[in-house]
């Protein structure tokens, strides 16, 4: 009876050890640069980073599939030729976004729609220690970037204005000749059906600041000139419930303002690494986004690339509270990218 009672206790000890065993899931979020193509070696560079960041998910923007390559099957192969298994479903040649995963991805398609035509929303599912996660890999509308014009320059042809724009009417106005809104409210709408899904994820390079960065806090920094801007992307996500890792992580845009473009690159020169030469354009434009029906925490949000930054057209060393990962060697890329470990 004793043995019988001591193995039970055992048992129900493991299971009670097993329930309250954490699961992470590290999320790497990059635009590449046109794969790399830009940077010296910067293909290599980008399977050295996954590896280096020890990512379970990748999300890519900037994926080209040059001269009828496969993007996918390319870094598949980078990767295991360095011993870092990964799996990844080989997209229409359209595609400019990628998604690849430690976990076997269950099921995968592009988010076609009459606002997203370019192809530039890809879905895939997986399945990490029981839950169901829907990851949306983005890249979104690079015209119409409005948040150039307080800062004097057409968002359009990238040329210098006779004077900024502050006024935020005609800023968001501006804002909505692209089509990044139309893509989040499609992205909303899809994900709203995912109902077997316990938590989705919104990541890639939207090409549009935050409402939660152009705030009365930071008008009068970062070349802003009194703008306090409700960026569509940002205030669509938030509404539909939809949570921003890297402020959830770091809420005071003045200390972490999260700087993810323009990035400084040591390997190219300083005039390829900004469009307005003549003013502070750093903003946060890559985002982790998750949204969540079952317990969940954010455990760490980093930058990753170099952390130095690019300021009127000059490299300026890092000015911010910001956290970062240093890359290993070369850095692919004129973005920084983000880390994300959500817990559960």
């Amino acid at each position: 009876m004793k043995k019988f009672l001591y193995i039970v206790t055992i048992f129900f000890a493991g299971q009670v050890a097993l329930a309250q065993q954490k699961s992470q899931l590290k999320i790497f979020q990059i635009n590449i640069w046109q794969e790399g193509t830009m940077v010296p070696d910067g293909f290599p560079a980008i399977a050295d980073e996954i590896i280096a960041k020890k990512a379970d998910v990748v999300l890519f923007s900037e994926v080209r599939n040059y001269n009828n390559t496969d993007f996918v099957q390319r870094i598949l192969a980078e990767l295991k030729n360095k011993d870092a298994v990964y799996y990844g479903i080989s997209s229409e040649p359209s595609l400019d976004v990628a998604f690849i995963s430690k976990f076997p991805i269950k099921d995968q398609r592009p988010l076609y729609t009459e606002a997203n035509k370019v192809g530039n929303v890809l879905k895939s599912k997986i399945q990490v220690a029981g839950r169901n996660f829907t990851f949306y890999a983005v890249h979104l509308d690079y015209t119409n970037y409005a948040c150039y014009l307080p800062r004097g320059y057409d968002g359009v042809t990238w040329k210098k204005l006779d004077q900024p724009i502050v006024d935020v009417a005609s800023i968001i106005e501006a804002n909505r000749k692209g089509k990044r809104d139309e893509a989040i409210r499609d992205i909303i709408l899809d994900a709203d059906k995912e109902s077997n899904s316990e938590t989705i994820v919104v990541a890639g390079d939207f090409n549009e600041p935050s409402h939660l960065d152009w705030t009365s806090e930071t008008k009068d920094l970062f070349d802003h000139r009194g703008a306090v801007v409700p960026w569509d992307c940002s205030v669509l996500l938030t509404e539909a419930g939809f949570v921003d890792s890297f402020r959830e992580k770091y809420p005071n845009p003045v200390s972490h303002p999260g700087f993810t473009y323009p990035a400084y690159n040591k390997d190219i020169a300083i005039d390829k690494l900004a469009w307005a030469a003549q003013a502070d354009d750093r903003d946060r434009i890559d985002y982790v986004y998750y949204r969540t029906n079952k317990p969940l925490k954010v455990s760490e949000v980093k930058i990753v690339g170099p952390s130095g930054t690019v300021k009127y057209g000059k490299k300026q060393d890092e000015d911010s509270q910001d956290e970062f990962m240093l890359p290993v060697g070369v850095w692919p890329t004129d973005h920084k990218a983000l880390f994300v470990e959500l817990e559960f």
